[in-house]
């Protein structure tokens, strides 16, 4: 990392750990439509899946804190507004016991370092939170999730769907949804720093 990476453990005992969540098919119900995944269009349609809230509410009895790392290139492409996402954002953070939810409102071509597969959300939220980053894991359902997850130096896990380029990509695991993915997260003896 940008010389940011010579913080040591020892030198801040109460860094947290942290599952960082993609929005969009892993907390909430993505839209098909020809063969490529969309968010909601509207707040209306807005739906988390199954599981989501018991699940959030496990990995935070557990010690983690719950952060959401979006991309929402729409905006610049002109095909959703920015109060609309944050709209959908706002029922995240009401329903889950989220820490925080951050959003890269750019497209591909704006090379915006925070926009997946950049890990410039994670590396953001460790900041501005004191995340341990090695301790902590990513979860997402596409290849830029795993990528981002990566280049931050957490463990990764892709909800595979027909839709996630998983050939893009080398995850720590696969699981078909957040609860399975959990499962597995809570299975790493990570100690507290308490």
């Amino acid at each position: 990392m940008d010389g940011e990476g010579t913080h040591h453990e020892n030198l801040s005992p109460c860094r947290r750990k942290a599952v960082f969540l993609d929005r969009d098919g892993v907390i909430n119900r993505n839209i098909v439509r020809g063969n490529v995944t969309h968010p909601p269009d509207r707040v209306e349609d807005f739906e988390l899946l199954p599981g989501v809230l018991e699940t959030a509410q496990r990995l935070v009895r557990a010690g983690f804190v719950l952060v959401v790392i979006t991309n929402q290139p729409d905006v610049a492409r002109g095909k959703q507004k920015r109060e609309v996402v944050e709209r959908m954002n706002d029922i995240v953070r009401s329903a889950l016991p989220v820490l925080d939810v951050l959003a890269c409102y750019h497209d591909g071509s704006d090379h915006c370092p925070c926009r997946k597969p950049k890990p410039g959300m994670l590396l953001e939220a460790a900041r501005r939170w004191d995340l341990d980053l090695e301790r902590s894991f990513m979860v997402g359902d596409r290849w830029s999730d795993v990528l981002a997850g990566q280049a931050a130096g957490c463990r990764t896990v892709l909800i595979a769907d027909p839709y996630s380029g998983a050939e893009r990509c080398r995850p720590d695991h696969t699981a078909a949804a957040l609860p399975a993915a959990a499962d597995w997260i809570l299975t790493f003896p990570i100690e507290d720093d308490q």
